[in-house]
């Protein structure tokens, strides 16, 4: 019983430290469409739902509807400035949670994915 638990304790520990790549990247602003798109992504114990809204071909604002992390809560409000700071997905990652901030970044790129297709 003693080394189950061990065992699943040390697959959560390294499933949580997996590595969460980042899929998006600078913004082609001519196929952006106005509007506001919901975007989700998961990466290891992290999730995060956001709504992006789209104006005049760049992105204007992102609110995090949801946010599962347990200590990556202060990549929030830094890697929303950043993203619309640099008009792209791509941006660094707050120190202490990265992979918060990829997720996040990941939510926001899968948001504007039905952007440039709407």
């Amino acid at each position: 019983m003693v080394f189950a638990i061990s065992v699943l304790l040390i697959v959560t520990m390294l499933l949580g430290c997996a590595e969460t790549p980042v899929t998006g990247g600078r913004l082609d602003h001519t196929k952006l469409k106005d509007g506001t798109y919901e975007g989700s992504y998961r990466g290891g114990p992290n999730k995060a739902s956001v709504q992006v809204t789209i104006k005049d071909n760049g992105i204007v604002n992102i609110e995090i509807s949801q946010h599962q992390a347990w200590r990556g809560g202060i990549a929030e409000a830094a890697i929303v400035k950043r993203i619309i700071a640099n008009q792209s997905t791509k941006v660094d990652a707050v120190s202490g949670a990265t992979n918060s901030s990829r997720v996040i970044m990941n939510a926001v790129q899968n948001a504007i994915e039905k952007a440039y297709w709407n």
